[in-house]
């Protein structure tokens, strides 16, 4: 896990790279990588590279980045950095970890490949070099890179298939700027900050700022899943290698070919998540999906796992105190188990920190800045997360919810019109009986998609202009289009419940929960991985998913086994924090500041504040 950035003056009328910006927009992300920084440039001063480190695997300098592929010179030594070494026409900055490298090193080394050093870094240059930009699609894991091609005079930048981990660029038709944060990009030279109403519209609509958009116009997110060249001639357009719709929309189901491989599947990803060269932690909750994690984790290393595990003081003793069921867990796995209570006044006290720390806004999150908080605190660089174990095996309501719902409406004649009419009339009613959106009851209940967004939403459409700017409501709204993307996100996609994951998958996991897990872990310089959100994972339990004979959550939480049954009997409550409660009992703060839309609010104004 680190911090990278890259400029490539790539117009010929463009000023050539200045390595002061270049500094300035890797010392944005300092706190992504504390145990190293490097920087090259160019001789031309047309292309620079920047990196922030994290050290996970291959500690030793050799490792440091931005990283040139070696080449033949006799003046080479083995020994020496590769950065230093003669005849590199490749370059990259590198931000993840490829948990399958050592079999691609291997596969690599038996064609006559030589490695310097026994980082990831330096197996991604040899398969560029041998295979090109689509080497991408053979990489197992979480990555975002700039790759510097010398001889083609090209930049590469690619993005893992969940958007794991981020990346964004700001092109102004001559010079191109890449950095893992927003933040760092405003810290470059980047003249138009003028805001993107569709990102702004977006958070207000989503909780979070739905990619590609971010806050600012100039600022783009790459997609998880592509690539994107840069060349003399311009910027391209993002290519994708990853797609969850169409793996969903092809994946079949042969029955009778002895069911889904969810045991082998899960342990193989797991497994794959702990490769390390430091301590490999778990965050453990009372749910299925970190006590699986655990278990699993336990089996690929034996004794002495670090768990971690939050305690909320105000739910202690209560249903939701999730501290003794996690505690029963580590004890059966031999598990180090550290508990962490939260305070509200630490809430209070770290809130100015948390908020400055969210690269853009966000309504969640606040849980794992804590928990990863107490997992560096313990000595761990590195963290497993059961982040999307609801989203592959169908824990939310919405998978139940949203089908039935549009099931029930879909054959109402004129429904979306009379829907709309009736919201017209109703809303403001509404707002004095219950959760206003539920006014677009029959006119977003027609189909999976709408359905989805009228569950999933924060505030929706009509809404808008009554919480933020209305001109940049309305502009946001027509450029957002988002009941259209959510329809095209899933065309083809058969059942209901699959089209659901198709959006929980694409939308609120990417948009949201893993942005939320990158921007909370790195404030505190720790390294969070999703063994339940992996391409290999996912691909292989697709045909199965929400079909006939596929596995549900008690399925995935029953495979190692070892679980205490009190875990199968808890109902699901989530990994949560009392955010209203705390927020509510705060003076200072306007009215309705104790509901998730006034957090929503109270983070806006923060990041607005920090432009």
């Amino acid at each position: 896990m680190c911090g990278i950035a890259a400029l490539y003056a790539y117009g010929s009328a463009a000023p050539p790279v200045a390595e002061e910006e270049l500094l300035a927009v890797r010392e944005a992300m300092a706190a992504r990588g504390p145990d190293g920084a490097g920087l090259w440039l160019a001789p031309d001063a047309r292309v620079g590279l920047a990196h922030r480190r994290l050290a996970i695997i291959d500690l030793s300098d050799r490792a440091r980045q931005p990283m040139a592929r070696a080449g033949e010179s006799p003046r080479g030594s083995k020994d020496a950095p590769l950065s230093a070494r003669d005849g590199g026409r490749t370059r990259i900055t590198y931000n993840g970890e490829i948990y399958n490298f050592k079999e691609l090193r291997v596969e690599l080394e038996a064609k006559g490949e030589r490695f310097a050093t026994d980082s990831d870094t330096e197996v991604l240059l040899a398969l560029y070099a041998r295979e090109g930009a689509g080497f991408v699609a053979r990489l197992g894991g979480m990555f975002a890179f700039a790759l510097w091609d010398e001889g083609a005079r090209k930049l590469l930048l690619a993005r893992d298939p969940f958007g794991i981990k981020p990346l964004y660029y700001a092109d102004d038709g001559g010079t191109i700027r890449i950095a893992s944060t927003v933040k760092a990009l405003l810290e470059g030279k980047i003249k138009d900050t003028a805001p993107d109403p569709a990102g702004h519209a977006g958070f207000f609509l989503l909780g979070s700022v739905p990619e590609p958009h971010t806050l600012y116009k100039s600022i783009r997110a790459l997609p998880a899943g592509h690539t994107l060249v840069v060349t003399a001639g311009g910027v391209e357009t993002p290519r994708p290698f990853f797609s969850i719709a169409e793996i969903l929309r092809d994946s079949v189901h042969v029955r009778g070919d002895g069911g889904p491989p969810l045991a082998s599947a899960l342990r193989d990803s797991v497994a794959r998540h702990m490769v390390a060269d430091v301590p490999v932690g778990v965050f453990l909750s009372a749910g299925l999906d970190s006590g699986l994690l655990a278990a699993l984790a336990a089996e690929t290393r034996g004794a002495g796992l670090e768990a971690v595990t939050l305690g909320i003081r105000g739910f202690q003793g209560t249903a939701e105190d999730e501290v003794p069921l996690a505690a029963e867990v580590a004890g059966a796995h031999g598990a180090r188990h550290r508990v962490v209570w939260i305070e509200p006044e630490d809430f209070a006290n770290a809130r100015a920190d948390l908020l400055a720390a969210m690269d853009q806004p966000s309504v969640d999150g606040v849980n794992v800045y804590f928990v990863a908080r107490a997992a560096r605190a313990a000595g761990l660089k590195v963290a497993l997360s059961g982040l999307g174990g609801d989203e592959l095996f169908g824990g939310y309501d919405t998978f139940a919810k949203v089908p039935r719902l549009a099931g029930a409406l879909r054959g109402v004649p004129c429904a979306r019109g009379f829907g709309r009419a009736l919201r017209v009339v109703g809303a403001p009613l509404l707002k004095l009986f219950a959760r206003p959106k539920w006014a677009g009851l029959f006119e977003y209940g027609t189909s999976v998609a709408d359905a989805w967004l009228l569950r999933r939403g924060l505030y929706m459409p009509w809404e808008l202009p009554e919480v933020m700017d209305p001109d940049l409501a309305r502009a946001g709204l027509a450029a957002l289009n988002l009941p259209e993307r959510l329809a095209a996100d899933v065309a083809g996609i058969g059942e209901p419940w699959r089209q659901v994951q198709a959006l929980e998958m694409g939308w609120y996991m990417k948009n949201q929960l893993l942005r939320d897990a990158d921007w909370a872990g790195m404030a505190h310089s720790l390294e969070i991985r999703v063994p339940l959100v992996d391409a290999t994972l996912f691909a292989r339990l697709a045909p199965w998913l929400g079909r006939e004979g596929g596995p549900g959550k008690i399925d995935m939480a029953r495979v190692p086994g070892t679980l205490p049954p009190a875990l199968f009997a808890r109902p699901k409550t989530g990994f949560k924090v009392p955010i209203r409660e705390w927020l509510a009992g705060d003076a200072a703060e306007s009215e309705g500041a104790g509901s998730l839309r006034g957090w929503a609010g109270l983070v806006y104004r923060a990041s607005m504040s920090r432009k």
